[in-house]
């Protein structure tokens, strides 16, 4: 017994050694395998597809003004007796503003009158002694151009007349007023200016680029910066036909609404239009550095039961970091957000990020 005993311990000395190598090695393969599966799944951030907001906004300014304004200018050469209206008055139709003195051609009117009923007379007489054949025609025709001539001074001196008075030609509010009581005026010197409060405009540029997606009656808002808790909604009244060849940009007119000037909108307030250029509200869109490009077009790799699998894709505008997907993609998806050039259909994938 002794003996056995004394055979057996060298040969146990020997195989517990393989076993345990064994056991180890059996425990290092499944720890490889392990390791392996997960090394084989990449990690990759992904994008959830969801609908997004790609229309374009520029900002365009530009000063209050009254769509028409009225220079008044002087008529006559003269003297000011009278100056009835100034700066912010309110004025209607016809209503005197301003008087010149006029005593010179006054008196050269009644001169004229005067020499027009005594032509006027003069070719009733002929006309009377024709019937009688005392005159020949020719001496009737005389007295008639005569008497058109004296007319005409006559007219020619009411004008002259009635230019001494300067009168507004529509309602409207005086905005500027360039004389005073006593000055001398020369003909053609600006003396009022007017504007119509009730048809407020402003007149920003766009560039070329962008006027294509304008039309006229849109509506856009009006912000100013003296009445900044109210946003007016102004309307396309028209899109000017030209450029300007310097800074190609194209000049439009926003129309306010009637009631701006009593809502307390002044001429020359500066005003801001937040437009909305090529309206895209609820557009597919996925990361710019998302889509690849091939031969045969544009891809992106889409997730599905953790692999990556290709899918051709019709793009349309990119916008910043985001690019359009016309086809080949609907919400709710996720997709590759990065880089897609060094994947490849059917890669094993781990999801450990998301953008967006």
């Amino acid at each position: 017994m002794q003996y056995a005993t004394r055979l057996s311990s060298p040969l146990t000395l020997v195989l517990l050694p393989v076993v345990v190598l064994l056991a180890a090695c059996s425990r290092d393969a499944d720890d490889s395998d392990t390791t392996q599966a997960a090394e084989r799944r990449t990690p990759i951030a992904v994008y959830e597809v969801s609908p997004r907001d790609l229309s374009r906004q520029v900002r365009l300014s530009a000063s209050v003004r009254p769509r028409f304004q009225i220079a008044i200018n002087s008529r006559l050469h003269g003297s000011l007796v009278e100056v009835l209206a100034e700066e912010g008055d309110r004025v209607e139709q016809g209503q005197l503003l301003a008087r010149f003195d006029v005593q010179e051609e006054s008196v050269e009117l009644q001169r004229a009158e005067s020499s027009k009923e005594e032509a006027r007379l003069e070719y009733q007489r002929l006309e009377q002694l024709l019937e009688s054949r005392n005159i020949s025609d020719a001496e009737l025709q005389r007295a008639r151009a005569a008497y058109e001539v004296a007319r005409a001074e006559q007219q020619l001196w009411q004008t002259r007349v009635d230019f001494g008075s300067v009168r507004a030609p529509q309602n409207a509010v005086v905005t500027a007023r360039h004389i005073e009581p006593g000055e001398v005026a020369e003909s053609q010197q600006p003396l009022f200016e007017l504007g119509v409060m009730e048809e407020l405009v402003l007149l920003p540029g766009i560039s070329e680029r962008d006027v294509r997606h304008l039309r006229v009656g849109q509506v856009v808002p009006v912000q100013l910066d003296a009445l900044p808790e109210r946003t007016f909604n102004g309307r396309i009244r028209r899109i000017f036909p030209m450029a300007d060849a310097t800074t190609r940009m194209v000049t439009i007119e926003i129309a306010l609404p009637e009631d701006s000037f009593a809502q307390g909108v002044r001429p020359g307030y500066l005003g801001r239009i937040p437009m909305v250029i090529d309206a895209r509200p609820d557009t597919i869109a996925v990361p710019a550095a998302a889509v690849g490009e091939g031969d045969d077009g544009h891809y992106i790799y889409v997730v599905e039961e953790e692999r990556l699998v290709r899918r051709e894709v019709t793009v349309g505008i990119t916008r910043g970091q985001w690019t359009e997907i016309e086809q080949g993609l609907s919400a709710d998806e996720l997709v590759l957000a990065s880089n897609p050039i060094d994947m490849a259909e059917g890669t094993a994938v781990r999801i450990v990020g998301y953008r967006g």
